[in-house]
Protein backbone atom coordinates (compact mmCIF):
# COMPACT_ATOMS: atom_id res chain seq x y z
CA UNK A 1 0.00 0.00 0.00
CA UNK A 2 1.51 3.49 -0.97
CA UNK A 3 1.06 5.75 1.96
CA UNK A 4 3.75 8.41 1.63
CA UNK A 5 5.51 10.64 -1.00
CA UNK A 6 8.83 8.62 -0.64
CA UNK A 7 6.77 5.20 -1.37
CA UNK A 8 5.30 6.94 -4.58
CA UNK A 9 7.93 8.68 -6.15
CA UNK A 10 9.69 5.36 -5.52
CA UNK A 11 6.96 3.07 -7.03
CA UNK A 12 6.88 5.97 -10.26
CA UNK A 13 10.98 5.02 -10.74
CA UNK A 14 10.48 1.76 -10.59
CA UNK A 15 7.87 1.77 -13.24
CA UNK A 16 9.72 4.37 -15.32
CA UNK A 17 12.77 2.21 -14.96
CA UNK A 18 11.06 -1.30 -16.49
CA UNK A 19 9.62 1.17 -18.76
CA UNK A 20 12.43 2.40 -20.77
CA UNK A 21 13.65 -0.76 -21.40
CA UNK A 22 10.58 -1.56 -23.32
CA UNK A 23 9.47 -0.56 -26.63
CA UNK A 24 6.50 1.88 -27.25
CA UNK A 25 4.70 -1.05 -28.70
CA UNK A 26 5.40 -3.22 -25.77
CA UNK A 27 3.86 -0.16 -23.74
CA UNK A 28 1.10 0.58 -24.91
CA UNK A 29 -0.42 -3.47 -24.63
CA UNK A 30 0.52 -3.69 -21.42
CA UNK A 31 -0.51 -2.42 -18.21
CA UNK A 32 1.58 0.53 -17.11
CA UNK A 33 3.50 -0.40 -19.63
CA UNK A 34 4.71 -3.15 -17.78
CA UNK A 35 3.60 -6.06 -17.13
CA UNK A 36 0.99 -8.03 -18.03
CA UNK A 37 -2.54 -6.87 -16.05
CA UNK A 38 -5.62 -5.18 -17.76
CA UNK A 39 -5.49 -1.74 -15.63
CA UNK A 40 -3.76 1.08 -17.91
CA UNK A 41 -2.95 1.73 -21.72
CA UNK A 42 -0.98 4.16 -22.28
CA UNK A 43 -2.03 4.00 -26.00
CA UNK A 44 -6.02 5.79 -24.37
CA UNK A 45 -3.52 8.83 -23.30
CA UNK A 46 -1.03 8.96 -25.66
CA UNK A 47 -1.23 11.92 -28.79
CA UNK A 48 0.66 10.94 -32.23
CA UNK A 49 4.07 12.30 -32.81
CA UNK A 50 4.85 10.83 -36.54
CA UNK A 51 4.10 14.15 -38.39
CA UNK A 52 6.31 16.23 -35.89
CA UNK A 53 9.56 17.79 -37.18
CA UNK A 54 12.46 16.58 -35.03
CA UNK A 55 9.83 12.99 -34.23
CA UNK A 56 12.74 10.51 -32.96
CA UNK A 57 11.21 6.89 -33.11
CA UNK A 58 13.70 5.45 -30.79
CA UNK A 59 12.55 8.51 -28.08
CA UNK A 60 9.37 7.68 -28.07
CA UNK A 61 7.86 5.39 -25.35
CA UNK A 62 4.34 6.34 -25.79
CA UNK A 63 3.82 7.64 -22.69
CA UNK A 64 2.43 11.20 -23.22
CA UNK A 65 -1.20 12.94 -23.11
CA UNK A 66 -0.21 15.39 -24.90
CA UNK A 67 1.99 17.44 -27.33
CA UNK A 68 2.82 20.66 -25.36
CA UNK A 69 5.90 21.48 -27.31
CA UNK A 70 2.76 22.07 -30.36
CA UNK A 71 1.72 24.64 -27.65
CA UNK A 72 4.80 26.08 -26.13
CA UNK A 73 5.68 29.20 -28.11
CA UNK A 74 9.36 28.04 -28.73
CA UNK A 75 11.53 30.01 -30.86
CA UNK A 76 14.88 29.69 -32.53
CA UNK A 77 17.70 30.04 -30.01
CA UNK A 78 15.74 29.73 -27.16
CA UNK A 79 16.64 27.43 -23.48
CA UNK A 80 13.68 24.79 -23.26
CA UNK A 81 13.68 22.63 -20.36
CA UNK A 82 11.49 19.46 -20.42
CA UNK A 83 10.27 18.15 -16.92
CA UNK A 84 9.91 14.21 -16.85
CA UNK A 85 11.94 13.66 -20.18
CA UNK A 86 11.94 10.20 -19.84
CA UNK A 87 13.99 8.98 -23.64
CA UNK A 88 14.15 12.08 -24.67
CA UNK A 89 10.41 13.08 -27.36
CA UNK A 90 9.61 16.29 -26.36
CA UNK A 91 13.26 17.41 -26.28
CA UNK A 92 14.27 16.26 -29.84
CA UNK A 93 11.12 17.86 -31.07
CA UNK A 94 11.43 21.11 -29.25
CA UNK A 95 15.12 20.98 -30.38
CA UNK A 96 14.26 20.96 -34.23
CA UNK A 97 12.46 24.81 -33.10
CA UNK A 98 15.19 25.68 -31.01
CA UNK A 99 18.03 24.92 -33.65
CA UNK A 100 21.82 25.15 -33.42
CA UNK A 101 21.84 28.67 -31.26
CA UNK A 102 19.01 26.97 -28.88
CA UNK A 103 19.74 24.78 -26.12
CA UNK A 104 17.89 21.43 -24.30
CA UNK A 105 17.85 20.41 -20.79
CA UNK A 106 15.70 16.97 -20.36
CA UNK A 107 15.31 15.95 -16.44
CA UNK A 108 14.13 13.04 -15.14
CA UNK A 109 14.94 10.90 -11.80
CA UNK A 110 15.05 7.68 -13.51
CA UNK A 111 18.80 6.45 -13.67
CA UNK A 112 17.68 4.31 -17.16
CA UNK A 113 15.63 7.43 -18.73
CA UNK A 114 18.60 9.28 -18.62
CA UNK A 115 20.55 6.93 -19.95
CA UNK A 116 18.21 6.13 -22.68
CA UNK A 117 17.84 9.60 -23.66
CA UNK A 118 21.44 10.35 -23.99
CA UNK A 119 22.30 7.44 -26.10
CA UNK A 120 19.39 8.52 -28.15
CA UNK A 121 21.13 12.69 -28.45
CA UNK A 122 24.72 10.91 -29.38
CA UNK A 123 22.94 9.13 -32.17
CA UNK A 124 21.64 12.00 -33.40
CA UNK A 125 24.81 13.94 -33.06
CA UNK A 126 23.28 16.88 -31.01
CA UNK A 127 26.00 18.80 -28.82
CA UNK A 128 22.85 20.95 -27.66
CA UNK A 129 20.19 18.92 -26.00
CA UNK A 130 21.41 17.50 -22.43
CA UNK A 131 19.98 15.29 -19.80
CA UNK A 132 20.08 15.61 -15.75
CA UNK A 133 19.77 13.32 -13.22
CA UNK A 134 17.06 15.31 -10.80
CA UNK A 135 14.14 15.52 -9.32
CA UNK A 136 11.26 17.71 -10.97
CA UNK A 137 10.85 19.74 -7.24
CA UNK A 138 14.42 20.36 -6.82
CA UNK A 139 15.58 21.05 -10.59
CA UNK A 140 19.12 21.03 -10.85
CA UNK A 141 19.27 24.24 -12.80
CA UNK A 142 20.33 27.81 -12.07
CA UNK A 143 17.19 30.55 -11.50
CA UNK A 144 16.34 32.89 -14.18
CA UNK A 145 17.98 30.90 -16.94
CA UNK A 146 15.23 29.29 -19.02
CA UNK A 147 12.96 30.76 -21.25
CA UNK A 148 10.15 28.16 -21.74
CA UNK A 149 9.18 24.69 -19.54
CA UNK A 150 7.38 22.04 -20.88
CA UNK A 151 6.43 18.50 -19.60
CA UNK A 152 4.32 15.58 -21.01
CA UNK A 153 1.75 13.77 -18.29
CA UNK A 154 4.57 13.81 -15.75
CA UNK A 155 3.59 16.65 -12.98
CA UNK A 156 0.27 14.56 -12.04
CA UNK A 157 2.54 11.68 -10.93
CA UNK A 158 4.78 14.08 -8.37
CA UNK A 159 3.08 14.39 -4.94
CA UNK A 160 4.41 17.52 -4.13
CA UNK A 161 2.71 19.46 -7.33
CA UNK A 162 3.77 22.84 -5.14
CA UNK A 163 6.88 21.96 -5.34
CA UNK A 164 6.97 21.44 -9.08
CA UNK A 165 5.21 25.00 -10.03
CA UNK A 166 7.78 26.84 -7.69
CA UNK A 167 10.84 25.24 -9.04
CA UNK A 168 9.56 25.90 -12.36
CA UNK A 169 8.59 29.38 -11.41
CA UNK A 170 12.50 29.99 -10.02
CA UNK A 171 13.77 28.80 -13.25
CA UNK A 172 12.11 30.71 -15.82
CA UNK A 173 13.45 33.78 -16.86
CA UNK A 174 11.50 36.90 -16.43
CA UNK A 175 8.77 36.67 -19.72
CA UNK A 176 9.56 33.04 -19.72
CA UNK A 177 6.65 30.68 -19.47
CA UNK A 178 5.16 27.12 -19.79
CA UNK A 179 3.29 24.85 -21.63
CA UNK A 180 2.34 21.92 -19.69
CA UNK A 181 0.26 19.05 -20.76
CA UNK A 182 -1.28 16.90 -18.00
CA UNK A 183 -3.93 14.39 -16.38
CA UNK A 184 -6.89 16.12 -14.09
CA UNK A 185 -9.85 14.61 -12.78
CA UNK A 186 -13.89 16.95 -13.37
CA UNK A 187 -15.53 15.13 -10.64
CA UNK A 188 -15.62 12.19 -8.24
CA UNK A 189 -13.45 9.76 -9.40
CA UNK A 190 -14.58 6.68 -7.72
CA UNK A 191 -11.67 5.55 -5.40
CA UNK A 192 -11.37 2.17 -6.52
CA UNK A 193 -9.40 3.60 -9.58
CA UNK A 194 -7.68 6.79 -7.62
CA UNK A 195 -6.24 4.66 -5.30
CA UNK A 196 -4.60 1.74 -7.09
CA UNK A 197 -1.07 1.70 -7.10
CA UNK A 198 -0.42 0.59 -10.67
CA UNK A 199 -3.36 3.20 -11.59
CA UNK A 200 -0.67 5.82 -10.03
CA UNK A 201 2.38 5.03 -12.13
CA UNK A 202 -0.01 5.22 -15.19
CA UNK A 203 -1.61 8.86 -14.22
CA UNK A 204 -4.74 8.25 -13.11
CA UNK A 205 -4.51 8.34 -9.37
CA UNK A 206 -1.70 11.25 -8.86
CA UNK A 207 -3.86 13.43 -11.17
CA UNK A 208 -5.76 16.08 -9.16
CA UNK A 209 -9.10 18.47 -9.67
CA UNK A 210 -8.70 20.73 -12.11
CA UNK A 211 -9.83 23.61 -10.35
CA UNK A 212 -6.93 22.78 -7.61
CA UNK A 213 -4.42 22.12 -10.21
CA UNK A 214 -5.16 25.43 -11.48
CA UNK A 215 -5.08 26.84 -8.50
CA UNK A 216 -1.47 25.43 -7.70
CA UNK A 217 -0.17 27.53 -10.66
CA UNK A 218 -1.42 30.78 -9.74
CA UNK A 219 -0.14 30.59 -6.28
CA UNK A 220 3.59 29.80 -7.26
CA UNK A 221 2.94 33.25 -8.75
CA UNK A 222 2.07 32.59 -12.68
CA UNK A 223 -0.26 34.71 -14.76
CA UNK A 224 -2.05 34.28 -17.77
CA UNK A 225 -2.99 31.15 -17.06
CA UNK A 226 -4.87 29.28 -19.98
CA UNK A 227 -5.84 25.84 -20.85
CA UNK A 228 -4.71 25.63 -24.52
CA UNK A 229 -6.44 22.45 -25.16
CA UNK A 230 -8.79 19.82 -23.18
CA UNK A 231 -9.21 16.64 -23.97
CA UNK A 232 -11.87 13.86 -22.17
CA UNK A 233 -10.43 10.35 -22.19
CA UNK A 234 -12.61 7.43 -22.98
CA UNK A 235 -11.50 4.44 -20.89
CA UNK A 236 -11.92 1.02 -22.42
CA UNK A 237 -14.67 -0.86 -20.96
CA UNK A 238 -11.78 -3.32 -19.93
CA UNK A 239 -10.53 -0.81 -17.27
CA UNK A 240 -13.83 0.12 -15.87
CA UNK A 241 -14.97 -3.55 -15.88
CA UNK A 242 -11.61 -4.68 -13.77
CA UNK A 243 -13.19 -2.15 -11.34
CA UNK A 244 -16.55 -2.99 -11.30
CA UNK A 245 -18.00 -0.34 -13.14
CA UNK A 246 -19.93 -0.03 -16.20
CA UNK A 247 -19.22 3.91 -16.82
CA UNK A 248 -18.25 6.69 -14.79
CA UNK A 249 -20.68 9.10 -13.63
CA UNK A 250 -21.45 11.62 -15.75
CA UNK A 251 -20.13 14.35 -13.93
CA UNK A 252 -16.82 13.63 -13.26
CA UNK A 253 -14.00 12.09 -15.95
CA UNK A 254 -10.39 12.18 -16.52
CA UNK A 255 -8.87 15.02 -18.90
CA UNK A 256 -6.21 15.25 -20.78
CA UNK A 257 -5.29 19.33 -20.83
CA UNK A 258 -2.69 21.00 -22.20
CA UNK A 259 -2.03 24.53 -19.94
CA UNK A 260 0.03 28.10 -20.57
CA UNK A 261 1.17 30.35 -17.88
CA UNK A 262 3.54 33.24 -17.91
CA UNK A 263 5.99 34.51 -15.37
CA UNK A 264 5.70 38.10 -15.63
CA UNK A 265 8.37 40.50 -15.48
CA UNK A 266 8.18 42.28 -12.48
CA UNK A 267 8.59 39.30 -10.20
CA UNK A 268 6.64 40.79 -6.83
CA UNK A 269 9.10 37.83 -5.21
CA UNK A 270 12.47 39.46 -5.75
CA UNK A 271 11.16 42.84 -4.68
CA UNK A 272 11.34 44.36 -8.52
CA UNK A 273 7.83 45.70 -7.49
Amino acid sequence: MITTETDIKQLVKDKYSEIAEQSKESNAASCCGVGGCATVDYAVFAEEYKDLKGYNPDADLGLGCGLPTEFAQIKEGDTVVDLGSGAGNDCFVARAIVGEKGKIIGVDMTETMIEKARANAEKLGFNNVEFRLGDIEKLPITANVVDVVVSNCVVNLVPNKKAVMQEVYRVLKPNGHFSISDVVLRGNLPDALKNDAEMYAGCVAGAIQLEEYLQIISQAGFSNITVQKDRKITLPQEILTNYNLQELPTDSGIYSVTVYAEKTACDPKSGCC
